[in-house]
């Protein structure tokens, strides 16, 4: 960074009205002004975002709707796909990798006809588009440099436990988005009584973590698989399986990360054995199109005590199939009636689901801090020096092209 003049770098406006989180807090950019005198920071004005404009200002920050001049622009979710700057270097989550299997013949889904429009138009202005999601390392079982996955955690989980005290007639607990604070979150689940609720929950990486912290915190003990499956307890307990615990090659072989990522299709899930008996199920796995959904529709009907879903992976029509839409942050639960999979009543009998699309939006400074900082340490080193291979592998399109790794979407945009 220091080889470079007058190097110019702009933070977006979020064109969603809910999405109040920022890739740089006022602090950090106060940080970076300090140590690289030649670079500038251009900042959209925006009243929904978790600073002020002033703040960013007083940290050194120029305040400007205009932010044509810069040379790198960060946003956090879906840009407005009729503002966007042509031959300019887009970093955001566009959701634009993982391409669902009936996303080719749907036209009438707002999201995937959303993606398609994007994609074209960042072919057609010459835009290089990198993914915060996919700037991973390169092994295998990639370990992700940026995310939000540990507040998703946080508030999800938080979230779920809240619709179990609502179904039970309990006192809920105030909302994340009203404390906006993690420390008052865990000061608030640790007086709750939930009883012998008994929880399995997906993932290894840091949704999952953040969903953990929370259960500890609110007195749910965890025990091992072992345990879970074979003996019963006169308190709340959890138990966290990773991918290698709940999918199985269909001719008996052992598991491997690197067989099933390479061959899905050769895989079927074994969640079944799991949730016969669970009150909860909280989902924090890794999911794409490819890989066998965690269990059917048809098979609902044997989880004879499963009430709740807390889908914090959130993909519509995905690995969990009682997500057939999203919820908002004002209205975060609906429930599915087990036969017909369509939405009913939440007091009606069925599975109640949580299935907040952007959680970390519930505490956003603190989700923002931790974000920001990952994008300091692992992302401008590598975009503005020397790549070590990360932003290249994270690159969907570039010059007018999609590179040799998302050339599938071109199928996807026609």
């Amino acid at each position: 960074m220091n080889n470079r003049n007058h190097f110019t770098i702009a933070i977006i406006k979020e064109a969603r009205i809910d999405e109040n989180r920022t890739p740089f807090t006022p602090k950090q950019i106060q940080t970076l002004i300090t140590n690289f005198p030649n670079l500038n920071i251009l900042v959209q004005p925006s009243k929904n975002r978790c600073f002020k404009d002033e703040d960013y200002f007083k940290a050194g920050a120029k305040i400007e709707e205009d932010i044509s001049r810069s040379d790198i622009i960060f946003g956090i979710k879906e840009v407005e796909i009729s503002k966007l700057i042509e031959n300019k270097t887009y970093l955001f989550f566009s959701h634009t990798s993982k391409v669902p299997e009936d996303a080719y013949q749907n036209t009438r889904d707002a999201a995937i006809i959303y993606k398609k429009e994007l994609l074209r138009e960042i072919l057609k202005k010459n835009i290089t588009l990198i993914d915060y999601e996919n700037i991973r390392e390169e092994s295998k079982e990639a370990y992700r440099y940026l995310g939000f996955g540990r507040f998703a955690g946080i508030v999800g989980c938080y979230n779920t436990l809240n619709l179990y005290l609502k179904l039970h007639k309990k006192q809920m607990m105030s909302r994340a988005f009203e404390v906006n604070s993690y420390k008052k979150i865990k000061e608030l689940v640790s007086k709750q009584d939930f009883n012998k609720l008994r929880i399995l929950q997906t993932g290894g990486g840091n949704v999952a973590k953040g969903s953990m912290e929370v259960l500890k915190h609110a007195n749910i003990k965890q025990i091992s698989i072992n345990d879970y499956l074979n003996k019963k307890y006169d308190e709340a307990v959890f138990c966290t399986i990773s991918t290698g615990e709940r999918v199985e090659r269909i001719d008996g072989k052992k598991f491997s990360y690197e067989d099933f990522d390479a061959n899905p299709h050769e895989y079927k899930s074994k969640i079944k054995n799991y949730l016969h008996d669970a009150d909860m199920f909280i989902t924090g796995h890794y999911w794409e199109a490819k890989f066998p959904k965690l269990f059917h529709p048809n098979e609902i009907n044997k989880f004879k005590n499963l009430r709740i879903i807390g889908d914090i992976t959130c993909d519509i029509n995905g690995g969990v199939p009682t997500t057939i839409r999203s919820t908002t942050i004002a209205k975060p639960y609906y429930a599915v009636d087990v036969n017909s999979m369509k939405e009913i009543d939440l007091d009606n009998k069925g599975i109640a689901v949580m299935a907040v699309d952007n959680l970390p939006s519930e505490l956003p400074n603190e989700a923002s801090e931790e974000f920001g900082e990952s994008i300091i340490s692992e992302v401008l080193p590598h975009l503005i020096n020397q790549d070590d291979g990360r932003i290249n592998r994270a690159t969907t399109a570039s010059k007018g092209k999609f590179y040799p790794s998302f050339s599938y979407l071109e199928d996807f945009i026609k």
